[in-house]
């Protein structure tokens, strides 16, 4: 009755099914790894975001990279900032809108200092036309942002490019920046959030990060992979079963047409 398994096209059917159970396998534990990745990531971020601001050089000192550990840590920073060598960061759109982060460094009693993503403004009239800033205070300021990590080409998916108009870059990246500058840079940058003395007018603060799910979509696609195996198998054994009922199904109404009739 099961003789008809060892047909080519059930062998053809015997070999998806084998090849697809791994496949699935392995599909279902890459989205299990990236969920586990990133509700590790989330859990990171939102610590960090919630945790109360701590001074700068306790986390970076001239030299120093930021840790991972530490991106969107809270933190606090006293210094002047130095207009004269502000920037404005290209391709920053915030909440549909296109426009520019401000970048200005913050000169600390050390003698070295940091940027600070001091927020967003809109774009002008042109992609090369510098955008309307409002300026910074002057005197000291202490400062309080989420450090970030230095951009790179890398870590953001943006390259950077020649070219572009004065005190204008496309990456946040104390690295590329700090040669250009009369004092040397701390690695990072902070998110402004807060100021002391607040400014009367001021660029619009950047929107805090948004953590996500922390991999929740990962985890439903790694569950619905292992499913696919189920489903693979269950499909697998109905078809078996449907072809022996309809063998049985033939067998017997051939019988019944060779017993003779009276």
């Amino acid at each position: 009755m099961y003789r008809f398994l060892l047909t080519p096209r059930w062998i053809a059917l015997h070999i998806v099914v084998l090849l697809v159970i791994p496949a699935f396998v392995l599909l279902g534990q890459w989205q299990f790894g990236r969920f586990e990745e990133r509700s590790a990531n989330s859990d990171v971020v939102t610590r960090n975001l919630e945790s109360p601001p701590v001074p700068l050089d306790t986390l970076v000192q001239p030299g120093r990279p930021v840790a991972e550990s530490d991106r969107f840590r809270n933190v606090t920073v006293s210094g002047t900032y130095d207009p004269a060598q502000e920037l404005v960061v290209r391709r920053r759109p915030q909440s549909g809108r296109p426009g520019y982060y401000v970048l200005t460094p913050l000169v600390t009693g050390g003698g070295h200092a940091v940027l600070v993503n001091r927020g967003w403004v809109k774009a002008g009239a042109t992609a090369d036309e510098h955008p309307e800033v409002p300026p910074p205070p002057t005197g000291e300021v202490t400062v309080t942002g989420r450090l970030r990590l230095s951009e790179t080409t890398e870590n953001s998916g943006i390259r950077e490019r020649p070219g572009l108009p004065p005190r204008q870059v496309l990456l946040i990246n104390p690295a590329s920046i700090g040669p250009n500058l009369p004092y040397p840079l701390l690695d990072g940058f902070v998110e402004l959030t807060g100021q002391e003395p607040a400014s009367a007018t001021a660029p619009e603060p950047v929107i805090e990060p948004d953590v996500g799910s922390g991999g929740g979509l990962n985890l439903a696609y790694s569950v619905q992979w292992w499913l696919f195996i189920g489903i693979a198998v269950g499909g697998w054994v109905l078809l078996i079963r449907r072809e022996v009922a309809d063998r049985k199904a033939q067998q017997a109404e051939a019988g019944q047409e060779e017993v003779p009739t009276a």
